[in-house]
């Protein structure tokens, strides 16, 4: 067998708690190489009463078995160790390395242990989550509320946009079309940033404690979260605390004064004077407009802390998108979601992180991260077609084990953003690429994210393609994407399997094929994104079975080309 393949790791996304009461155990192997592994554990202070169970099997990717068993008990001072039993051989994977035999007079200096378990330790859900279904709003480019305050320089709202061009775009706009996102159906909006600034895009911060002239007022600020609220429907506001305006007044300060500014060390500054033109001092990739906040700082800390504490105590908000949340300390974070949570723990603190994010969702920093690795993965399979239904589940098989279960049920997941090319235009204008992707979108595990315009057939390219302003003529609407969209929200709603269930895969090389559990439901999530039928393999899905998605049996096992259904069973039927 491949022992290199074996891995655990303890006090990581391999042996965490679920609750104080749940501690959750997994273990890797290579794909089909073993017969079966068992979890011996017990209290270490009790340890002549250990037990052992045989674990799950909870799913695979192209090269690894992954196991898993949940230790479900009041005392979780726990010890354990695992045996690994082959064809061949049958061994013991301790803390001490592989043994022939285990030595219990020995087993504290060879087991695993997870010596205890603390509620503040365990990542808190907010309550109102695990129901969001999520609508990325770039201001500047969803709705003109009020053309009296537009920039000088506005161009007409169906031309396309440049990097520097501005439609006029407001928060009158978004507040006066709240009715269409109510009938949509979406409970949260994530604002792109609203405070003050020169650019379309406001990632480059003048005043924090303004709203940008351009978009409204503070009291219009207000009347949109007091509306949607009224609605039931949240709003999150996107914070820049990795960089600022190079207008901002504090770099201004030290732009004027040099080394005898009071904000200096505000900022990651080289040497003095100041050099925009060569810039020597960091900044937010390779823009020298966006000089990078030294978050270190203690000054700066509180500063950004206390323009925390306003806007969510002052206006009632529900939450914080951080950008480039992968370049601020670890200290920064964990003091923010500190300052967040003392106002409200139901307060969500969502990340942009691209890549593996762990290290941010330990508990101690972010609840979730908007999710590009499953956008990659999405982008691979449903528009570019270059893995195929087993290699896209292989793919998601393998993120889910970078994190534990709380975090993935916790992901806010998304098809593109501002920051990418829109989907249907990666899927070269094919919607029932696009509709497929929605259909896994809104099945996944976690919390979905439509961004403005996707839902009516919005396309374009990378930035400034991506933002084009909201299509308000509905008879331009691609309604067949507008309505699937609708059934989608409307079923992921009603059916608490898509929202709380376990994930298993279940694809073959055409068919994608995940289950969702929840109580006495299950619902089956296929997709053929081939140009051929495909049969669902026998034992797989019961005969009979309701499809949601265009509310009618289905008895045969044919799967038509690029569909997708939602299999409704509920047990005992």
């Amino acid at each position: 067998m491949n022992r290199e393949a074996l891995y655990h790791c303890p006090k990581s996304n391999y042996a965490y708690p679920y609750t104080t009461k749940d501690i959750r155990i997994r273990f890797r192997t290579a794909k089909d190489d073993v017969k079966e592994v068992r979890l011996f554990y017990g209290v270490k202070f009790d340890w002549a009463n250990k037990t052992y169970r045989a674990m799950e099997k909870i799913g695979s990717d192209e090269y690894f078995d992954y196991y898993q068993y949940n230790i479900q008990q009041d005392d979780i001072r726990l010890g354990y160790y695992f045996e690994v039993i082959t064809e061949e051989e049958d061994f013991f994977y301790t803390e001490a390395g592989m043994l022939d035999a285990f030595d219990d007079s020995l087993a504290h200096c060879l087991f695993f242990q997870y010596p205890s378990a603390h509620e503040v330790d365990i990542p808190h859900k907010p309550s109102w989550y695990s129901d969001a279904i999520f609508y990325q709003i770039f201001v500047e480019r969803f709705a003109n509320g009020n053309p009296d305050i537009s920039p000088d320089r506005t161009v007409p709202w169906e031309s396309d946009p440049t990097p520097k061009s501005f439609y006029g775009g407001d928060l009158e706009g978004i507040t006066s079309n709240l009715s269409y996102l109510e009938e949509l159906g979406v409970n949260a909006i994530y604002l792109t940033p609203i405070f003050e600034s020169i650019s379309n895009h406001k990632y480059d911060t003048i005043d924090y404690y303004q709203i940008d002239p351009h978009f409204g007022s503070k009291e219009d600020f207000r009347e949109l979260v007091t509306k949607a609220h009224e609605k039931g429907i949240r709003i999150i506001l996107d914070a820049v605390f990795n960089h600022c305006s190079e207008h901002f007044a504090p770099f201004q300060d030290v732009i004027k004064n040099g080394e005898n500014s009071r904000y200096k060390d505000w900022f990651l500054i080289k040497e003095f004077p100041v050099n925009k033109e060569e810039p020597n001092y960091e900044m937010f990739a390779s823009v020298p407009y966006m000089p990078r906040l030294n978050t270190a700082n203690k000054e700066v800390r509180e500063y950004l802390f206390d323009v925390v504490r306003y806007w969510t105590k002052e206006y009632d908000i529900d939450g914080w998108r951080l950008d480039v949340a992968d370049e601020p300390d670890h200290c920064f974070w964990r003091e923010f979601r500190k300052v967040v949570k003392e106002i409200d723990k139901d307060l969500i603190i969502i990340g942009e992180v691209w890549h593996d994010s762990f290290p941010w969702l330990q508990g101690d920093q972010f609840d979730t991260v908007m999710n590009y690795p499953i956008t990659n993965q999405a982008i691979h399979y449903f528009a570019k077609g270059d893995i195929d239904a087993r290699g896209f589940s292989d793919a998601l098989m393998m993120q889910l084990m970078k994190y534990p279960d709380r975090m993935n049920e916790m992901m806010f997941n998304l098809l593109d953003s501002h920051d990418t090319e829109r989907f249907l235009y990666m899927c070269n204008e094919n919607k029932q690429s696009l509709m497929n992707a929605a259909a896994f979108l809104f099945g996944y595990l976690g919390s979905p994210c439509v961004y403005y315009g996707t839902e009516i057939g919005l396309t374009g390219g990378y930035d400034p393609g991506c933002r084009k302003g909201f299509n308000w003529n509905t008879e331009e609407w691609d309604t067949e994407v507008h309505n699937f969209y609708m059934k989608l929200i409307q079923i992921r709603k009603t059916e608490k399997a898509l929202r709380y269930g376990l994930v298993t895969f279940l694809s073959s090389n055409d068919l994608f094929i995940m289950k969702r559990s929840y109580e006495e439901t299950d619902i089956y999530v296929v997709i053929n994104q081939t140009g051929h039928s495909g049969k669902l393999p026998k034992n797989v899905i019961p005969s009979n079975h309701t499809d949601l998605l265009c509310s009618q049996m289905m008895k045969g096992n044919e799967i038509m080309p690029y569909t997708a259904h939602y299999f409704k069973i509920s047990k005992g039927e």
